[in-house]
């Protein structure tokens, strides 16, 4: 006999275990939302460690067999602006307001560079992580957010090039190099604000996906990364800055060259629609999100 009081290890595993009946489950149903919806940050820095997986599978995924790996985030904007040199100025001699044209022009394609490849990714994200919406609930805006962020390493790599460019061409940045974070930070938010309103328009059209590159290419000659914004009047230069690209590719050239005065009517026009861009891509991405694992 066993001492009373004491439970042997067959009478454990014997006794009946309570069933809960499937029914009994809570159930969360998720419903369309209306009115605006704003950014949870709460609810995304508790997934932030899914944001740095997703991050780090896109940076791995995007080098995995290749010959060069991280080197294609160099010769992108390199040959491109080695052409642009020979092109434009060379042949066509365009205007560098007093920069050699090398410096000006890769200046330029840094951020757009950043900018077009962040934007077509963040557009056919939700679509090609469409078996993870279908299968786990997380806040969706860590999927175009997370291919934006995992871009900045490329952005990074291919910085380097620029600094050694300004080296040979002896161009020195001056106390405007103080605001190139903030110009960053504001091709971060166009990024971001037209890469959500894309990637949500996608998984229900998915024409999006075939307009994206004929919206870069258009986009990047109303954005001046071939010429300076001085060839434009200066009583149009607001309407310009209504491209917002435009505000960051003239102040992140002026940030680092610190060569003449930046137009502070297109500069406060780009951020005034970029702003725009990221308030109500995030309204319409977050009214939209419940519907993505039903439509992708």
């Amino acid at each position: 006999m066993q001492p009373a009081g004491k439970l042997n290890e067959r009478s454990v595993l014997s006794a009946p275990r309570p069933v809960v009946a499937e029914d009994d489950r809570p159930t969360v149903i998720h419903a369309p939302r209306s009115g605006w919806i704003g950014p949870n940050a709460r609810e995304l820095w508790h997934y932030r460690e899914l944001l740095y997986f997703l991050m780090w599978r896109d940076i791995k995924v995007r080098y995995k067999q290749t010959v060069i790996g991280a080197a294609w985030a160099i010769l992108q904007p390199l040959l491109t602006m080695i052409v642009f040199s020979v092109v434009f100025g060379h042949f066509l001699d365009v205007p560098s307001d007093g920069i050699p044209y090398p410096v000006f022009a890769y200046a330029g394609l840094l951020p757009w560079t950043f900018f077009s490849t962040a934007l077509a990714r963040a557009g056919g994200s939700l679509v090609y992580d469409a078996n993870l919406l279908s299968k786990v609930y997380f806040p969706r805006l860590i999927v175009p957010a997370a291919a934006i962020m995992a871009l900045l390493v490329d952005f990074a790599i291919a910085f380097s090039i620029l600094i050694g460019l300004m080296l040979a061409y002896d161009v020195s940045p001056g106390f405007a190099l103080l605001a190139l974070p903030l110009f960053t930070l504001l091709a971060i938010a166009t990024t971001l604000g037209a890469g959500l309103w894309l990637a949500a328009l996608n998984v229900k059209f998915r024409d999006v996906g075939y307009v994206v590159p004929f919206l870069t290419q258009f986009w990047l000659f109303i954005t001046p990364v071939l010429y300076p914004s001085t060839v434009v009047p200066e009583q149009w230069r607001g309407l310009l800055g209504l491209n917002p690209m435009a505000g960051v590719v003239e102040g992140f050239r002026w940030a680092l060259t610190g060569d003449g005065d930046v137009s502070t009517t297109l500069i406060a026009v780009s951020i005034s629609v970029a702003l725009f861009l990221v308030v109500t891509g995030i309204a319409y991405f977050r009214r939209m999100e419940d519907q993505f694992a039903d439509i992708v």
